[in-house]
This record gives structure tokens, sequence and C-alpha cells, in this order.
């Protein structure tokens, strides 16, 4: 049976929140997506790869748009092997230093030691409103991924 996921993780891939924030962000989560099966706060001792399950579609160099497929696994290989404490790597497309965290993911992707999430939510997408509480809560931008898997 498949599942779907909303979940919220920070721009900056290294920060976290208090556990005092993350538990009102989940509360407010709560009333966004109430009929989620959970909502939860999720908290990693080190930077992990959030992607969007079978929503993947695909990544391009945020420096020159071109096709990232072809080494952006190796490039993660690279960054994993050091347990992604440098995200930056110089793209082979165009030779531009770029930020893992920061190319362009066709279905949204990130990286980070948090994450807000709501299993199977019933809901169809949250509001720019409701996205902008969310981050106003966590205290910093977010980036919001739909996950199936």
């Amino acid at each position: 049976m498949s599942e779907t996921i909303l979940r919220y993780v920070p721009a900056d891939p290294y920060w976290q929140p208090s556990p005092e924030v993350a538990d009102t962000a989940v509360s407010l989560l709560e009333t966004i997506a109430a009929e989620a099966d959970e909502v939860t706060a999720g908290f990693e001792d080190e930077v992990r790869f959030y992607d969007p399950g079978e929503n993947w579609s695909g990544v391009e160099c945020s420096a020159c748009g071109a096709d990232a497929e072809e080494w952006w696994g190796d490039a993660m290989d690279t960054a994993a092997a050091d347990g992604f404490k440098d995200l930056n790597i110089q793209a082979p497309c165009c030779g531009g230093t770029v930020s893992l965290n920061d190319l362009r993911y066709i279905w949204p992707a990130a990286f980070g030691r948090f994450a807000l999430e709501a299993r199977n939510p019933e809901i169809a997408d949250t509001t720019e409103e409701q996205d902008r509480k969310i981050a106003e809560c966590v205290g910093i931008p977010l980036r919001k991924i739909w996950v199936n898997v």
C-alpha cells in the first residue's frame, strides 16, 4: 500500500530547532493536516538526504540548468562518504561550484538534520500561507517535499 508524506526540511541543511519549537511546529502541522495518520518531528545527528521517493523526477545543475543525473550519483556518493559535511561540488557540466542542496530537484528534495512530517495527510496540498506559518513557527525558511513511498 502506498503512503504519502508531507515533509518540511530547513533550507539550511545543518540547522535544527529546539525540541520545544519542534513540538510547537508538530502541533501546528496537526491542525493543517488534521486527518494525518501521524505528525512527527525528527532530529538527525548527521545531515541526510530527504528524497521524494517514487516522485523522483530528476535533477538539474543550479549553475547552468543542464541535466545533472549523469554525475549526481557520483557526487552524492562522494559527499555521503564524509557524512554530507560539505555539500559543495564542482559541477562537471559547467565547472561551477554548486551545493547539492541547491541543485534543481524537479520534484523537491533537500538535505537536513531535521524534518517535520505528516504521514498520509489526506490533503491535496498546503497553501502558501500555511507554509509561511510553519516556517515562522520553526524560525527558518523551509523546503516542502511531497514523498510517495
